[in-house]
């Protein structure tokens, strides 16, 4: 009897018995088991896995009729300020606006008399502002000048102010309104000023007087920067007097020449007052109405050494009504007081002064209807 050969069922077996593991253990669900509430926390419960079903891949349809789009321009609208280019970002602010005031008068005939006249004035404005964190920079430039032509008379001036201001200011905190500062202001004039009607003798020239003020105190400016208060306890003012013949006579507080007997001068007057004080700025804007405004600008000075409790004024006061955009009226005064600036100053032949004079309360007043013109 021959002996069958068992050497491939050696390997088949385990082959099949493997096989016959993996399925019943992924096809078929285990035959539940009744657990005893004593033994529950010691018996393994498997896991069940239960298959969703899995959706189809959506196959787009390969016949799409893919059209051209109809282009129409009926409905576009053509820019209305043009093409502007990207600008970078900058942290200044400009303002600059020209303006012209003219007043007239004129006479037919007329039995109450008078004389035609014609008055004009212009006036420039230039402002810039720089902002970065916590620093403000505020810069102000202004000309004023204004001449009056009246019948029988020669041109005279009434209006000639040229003025800088610049303030640097640095706070420590973002929500505060006070302001570690430096200040400068400078003023000065573009023309001979007369007293009129001597056209001879001029009482003030450009840099005669010039004034200079320099310091460092604090400033409080509100959110809307329509008040700005600037105290500085530490201010230098110079006076300078480039003109000799006015520097000899001591006017604007400089030290007069030293003459002889015969008038002579022997020692030239000084072209230089220095001195050092306590200075108090305030700038002020209130909107009383629609297109009506009221700005304030006061500056009170004193000096330490020399006089300290005389206080020097200059305080203008303008109220700028507008029209429309161009059109506007402005009616505005100024005040000013200075005890180193002297009238009624009487002398002899020989220089000698007779009456030292005394100073006095300027005043001026202004109102003008005319341009003003912003770019």
């Amino acid at each position: 009897m021959k002996r069958i050969a068992l050497k491939p069922l050696k390997f088949l077996l385990p082959l099949l018995f493997l096989v016959t593991l993996v399925s019943h253990g992924q096809d078929t669900i285990p035959a539940p088991i009744i657990v005893d509430s004593v033994t529950v926390d010691s018996i393994a419960v498997d896991t069940i896995v239960i298959r969703r079903t899995v959706d189809k891949i959506y196959t787009p349809k390969k016949d799409v009729n893919l059209q051209i789009p109809k282009i129409d321009f009926k409905k576009t609208k053509t820019l209305k300020k043009g093409f502007q280019r990207f600008r970078v970002p900058s942290f200044w602010e400009t303002e600059n606006s020209f303006g012209i005031n003219i007043s007239e008068v004129a006479f037919v005939n007329w039995n109450a008399g008078g004389d035609n006249a014609i008055s004009g004035l212009g006036f420039l404005k230039f402002a810039r502002k720089y902002k970065f964190s916590n620093f403000q920079w505020d810069n102000n430039l202004e000309l004023r000048y204004g001449l009056n032509a009246q019948e029988g008379q020669k041109l005279r001036k009434t209006e000639d102010v040229i003025r800088l201001t610049s303030n640097l200011g640095f706070k420590k905190e973002n929500n505060s309104r006070w302001f570690y500062s430096v200040q400068l202001n400078f003023n000065t004039q573009f023309s001979n000023g007369y007293k009129y009607p001597d056209r001879d003798t001029p009482i003030s020239r450009f840099m005669a007087p010039g004034y200079l003020l320099f310091g460092a105190g604090t400033s409080y400016i509100t959110k809307d920067e329509k008040f700005n208060l600037y105290l500085s306890p530490l201010t230098q003012k110079s006076t300078f007097v480039l003109d000799q013949d006015l520097a000899d006579s001591g006017a604007f507080g400089v030290d007069e020449a030293i003459l002889d007997a015969e008038g002579n001068v022997i020692t030239p007057g000084k072209n230089h007052l220095l001195e050092l004080g306590i200075l108090i700025t305030n700038n002020l804007s209130y909107n009383i109405a629609d297109n009506v405004e009221l700005k304030s600008r006061l500056n009170l000075y004193s000096d330490y050494i020399k006089s300290f409790g005389n206080i020097d004024v200059d305080w203008e006061l303008t109220l700028n009504m507008k029209v429309n955009k161009y059109i506007s009226t402005n009616l505005g005064t100024q005040v000013i007081f200075d005890d180193d600036i002297l009238f009624d100053v009487v002398k002899d032949d020989t220089g000698t002064v007779i009456n030292a004079g005394t100073p006095k309360i300027q005043f001026k007043q202004v109102l003008g209807v005319g341009i003003l013109y912003g770019f």
